[in-house]
């Protein structure tokens, strides 16, 4: 996602991120139109806001629940902080270390550890907290 690791994402993150997205015909308008919109350098917390905007139908929610369910075979709905951050960093596009800590500045664990997905997911595909 921030490909030259310096903390923000900028235009081309933004359209890298598309495009693995499969939306790999963006208009530079739209990728403008979302800097534009963000209050100031866009980091990983404000990315995942606006991002979850854009992404509102594109993705179904189920989907990337899936995604987390498969490290979650009982179907708690929640998964170890440490087990995300290592799977994070370890597997697939790794995220660096600051992007881990961005994501869980904005979504901390709960007091025994566990990350909430269902909650998380939730707010990326519809750019709020469940009630």
């Amino acid at each position: 996602m921030d490909q030259n690791r310096d903390g923000f994402i900028d235009k081309n993150d933004l359209r890298d991120t598309f495009a693995a997205l499969g939306r790999v015909n963006v208009k530079n308008e739209e990728i403008d139109d979302m800097i534009k919109e963000a209050p100031g350098p866009i980091n990983f917390t404000v990315f995942l806001t606006m991002f979850g905007e854009k992404l509102k139908g594109a993705d179904p929610e189920e989907t990337i629940l899936n995604a987390f369910k498969v490290f979650d075979p009982e179907g708690k709905g929640v998964l170890k902080a440490d087990y995300v951050r290592e799977m994070l960093t370890t597997q697939a596009e790794r995220f660096s270390k600051e992007e881990i800590d961005q994501m869980f500045a904005a979504f901390p664990p709960d007091v025994t550890g566990n990350l909430d997905y269902k909650n998380l997911v939730h707010i990326i595909t519809h750019g709020e907290e469940k009630d």
